[in-house]
């Protein structure tokens, strides 16, 4: 097994082609005269990882996965938040693409070898699109017909409207943009629903014209997620999982239709091939959450029997890209990898 003791951590941030109010800094782990970076994470989350989490990488091998994973776990307890996960997540694909580049290896195929696919199937989101407010259907034709697997949108609950009343108009806008598209449809509840509205909306839609319903309760409760699941409705979660989480419950009592998993944020890549392993077991595929589409494309890659599609999300992704030296690109709905060591992804401030 290849040895690549990491030697330091350090955190350095993008100063062009930011826009206001985007993220714009990358963790950097330094090693065998190599660097492994990942990005772009909020400064908040790259503070947490120099401030707690550096001096658990220091002298850490990036070729023991478990052990490093370990080792960050144990070390974001101590303070436990989402903002600990993802600064855990961040560091771990950092020491992946380190591990790539000493290799000279692409991470999918440090994942899984000589499995890898070069082309990673894509849907597209675009949650500020409200299908509960649309009256522009042919803006919603214009992007399914782009060649993406399928694709997801926002359905807000209106804050003055009762359960019931949100709930059917909710209902009868899926069916409307459905027909129109003339496919299902997933939908993302925005954080805006309550119990008593998901259940109110399971009872009046038409499952036929849903791909899934992606996060409608405000949390993972097992037992509401498992009353919702008895409707029928069809379930997408996971995006919420942070590294400490185990997901099991959500994967064998509640049974999704998908498993938003969201790679950075639960983790790693080291932790998403933990969750994948039970996710696989129980024939649950996973779809990467778009904000870690990177390390989610190496993860499909490595594994399309199990990661059928990654996230593209059309409002925010295009900018994100233009914070790396060489931007990705999606062409008829799939994202190609680049050929490269690591993850493929260098900031531009440091090129």
């Amino acid at each position: 097994m290849t040895s690549a003791t990491i030697e330091r951590l350090e955190i350095t941030e993008v100063r062009e082609a930011v826009a206001p109010g985007d993220d714009d800094t990358f963790v950097m782990v330094h090693g065998v005269r190599e660097t492994g970076c990942y990005g772009p994470i909020s400064e908040q989350i790259a503070a947490y990882a120099r401030d707690t989490l550096a001096s658990e990488v220091k002298g850490a091998d990036a070729a023991d996965h478990g052990g490093l994973l370990d080792r960050l776990r144990t070390a974001a307890r101590t303070a436990p938040s989402a903002v600990a996960s993802w600064a855990v997540g961040a560091v771990d694909c950092a020491a992946w693409d380190l591990l790539g580049r000493i290799t000279t290896r692409p991470v999918a195929d440090l994942l899984a070898p000589r499995i890898t696919q070069p082309s990673v199937p894509a849907y597209a989101s675009w949650l500020s699109q409200d299908l509960t407010s649309c009256d522009d259907l042919d803006s919603l034709r214009q992007v399914s017909q782009c060649g993406w697997q399928f694709t997801k949108w926002g359905l807000r609950r209106r804050p003055a409207d009762s359960s019931g009343m949100a709930a059917a108009l909710m209902a009868r806008a899926v069916e409307r943009c459905s027909q129109a598209l003339g496919t299902p449809v997933a939908v993302d509840a925005v954080g805006t629903w309550t119990p008593s509205v998901a259940m109110a909306f399971a009872l009046n839609v038409d499952a036929a014209s849903l791909r899934w319903v992606e996060d409608p309760l405000p949390r993972h409760d097992l037992d509401l997620y498992e009353l919702l699941a008895a409707t029928r409705l069809p379930l997408a979660v996971g995006e919420r999982a942070h590294c400490d989480e185990d997901p099991t419950g959500l994967i064998h009592y509640v049974r999704p239709s998908a498993l938003t998993l969201d790679v950075v944020g639960c983790g790693g890549l080291t932790r998403s091939m933990q969750i994948l392993d039970t996710a696989r077991s129980q024939a649950v595929p996973i779809y990467p959450h778009g904000r870690s589409l990177i390390p989610g494309l190496h993860l499909a890659a490595a594994f399309p029997d199990a990661v059928p599609a990654v996230e593209y999300r059309l409002q925010w992704e295009p900018r994100r890209q233009r914070l790396y030296d060489v931007p990705l690109q999606p062409e008829q709905g799939s994202i190609g990898l680049l050929d490269i060591p690591g993850l493929g992804t260098t900031p531009r401030s440091t090129t």
